[in-house]
């Protein structure tokens, strides 16, 4: 059975992995610092307690559903949970209450403390990796490791916020179907990846109470435009895997992400998927699963100490 907040685009899913996963989200009112009533959270929760917590941070206009390959195979060796982000997938959008970075994190910290409260493996992909940055660097204890995936971080913002009629243009436009599969198809290095199901698990928050008016908000604040700076300042050990044919965000901001965190004590280190574009939990999810383990093996010797040893 699926849950029955989701819309009936819900019955368009056709992958046993995409129907498992939908099967599963969950919902929870969050208390926060940025209303007098809870905030309902939507998030999937799989594995036991035994080792380090993971949780996935989706990209833009996504949800949990973006994790359907990945947490499954990431389970099998730790609790790993996925949050749909302020504003995002099938999180409650109250009205009045504006989207910005602030606000995110501050949500995303307070589901923390109520779901997990210990220190996690944080894997943003995208727009999450800028999520996952800014909360790593304001929560620095909360976050053991810190894993981005094609990760968005060095955008530069606009000098402006973006005027309110543009702004809902953009979300016709991002709401339109073709428009929607044209992202999809060049997101993957395999257009045969965006297939109707992943169309499906794409667009079926869109008809999630207040999407435009999420959506306008998180644009006219400026999203994560001002991160570049504060990069070299992060504190936990971090991967960056970055699909090797990304053309959403190319793969120069790889390079860039390794040479910021060039310098510090914590071990860092950058890994190209192969034969992969900008979704690389999506189409090389066992390669990324595979990644982020072994790299949670080696950071979590303590430097200088071999593992094993």
């Amino acid at each position: 059975m699926f849950p029955r907040f989701l819309s009936s685009r819900v019955q368009q899913l056709t992958e046993a992995t995409s129907i498992a996963l939908a099967q599963q989200i969950q919902q929870q009112a969050i208390a926060t610092p940025l209303l007098e009533h809870p905030i309902v959270t939507s998030y999937v929760h799989q594995g036991d307690r035994q080792d380090i917590p993971i949780l996935l941070l989706h990209g833009f206009d996504s949800s949990v559903m973006e994790f359907r390959r990945l947490l499954p195979l990431l389970a099998e060796h730790h609790e790993t949970w996925a949050i749909d982000l302020l504003g995002f997938g099938f999180t409650e959008r109250p009205p009045g209450l504006a989207i910005t970075p602030a606000h995110i994190k501050h949500h995303l910290y307070a589901a923390w403390q109520t779901l997990i409260d210990r220190p996690m493996i944080l894997v943003g992909a995208s727009m999450g990796g800028a999520a996952a940055i800014d909360f790593a660097l304001t929560y620095p204890d909360c976050v053991q490791q810190l894993v981005l995936i094609d990760s968005a971080g060095f955008a530069k913002g606009p000098s402006g916020p973006l005027l309110a009629p543009l702004a809902y243009l953009g979300t016709e436009v991002l709401k339109n179907p073709w428009v929607r599969d044209r992202i999809s198809k060049t997101a993957y290095f395999d257009p045969t990846f965006a297939s109707a199901d992943a169309a499906a698990c794409a667009a079926l928050h869109l008809d999630c109470p207040n999407w435009r008016q999420a959506m306008v908000s998180f644009t006219q604040s400026g999203g994560y435009t001002g991160l570049a700076n504060s990069i070299a300042q992060l504190v936990p050990p971090t991967l960056i895997l970055w699909g090797k044919e990304d053309r959403i965000l190319g793969t120069a901001d790889a390079q860039r992400f390794d040479q910021a965190l060039q310098g510090r004590t914590a071990a860092h280190q950058l890994v190209w998927v192969e034969r992969c574009g900008h979704v690389p939990h999506l189409e090389q999810p066992a390669a990324t699963a595979n990644a982020i383990h072994q790299f949670g093996a080696i950071a979590a010797v303590p430097s200088g100490k071999p593992a094993g040893a």
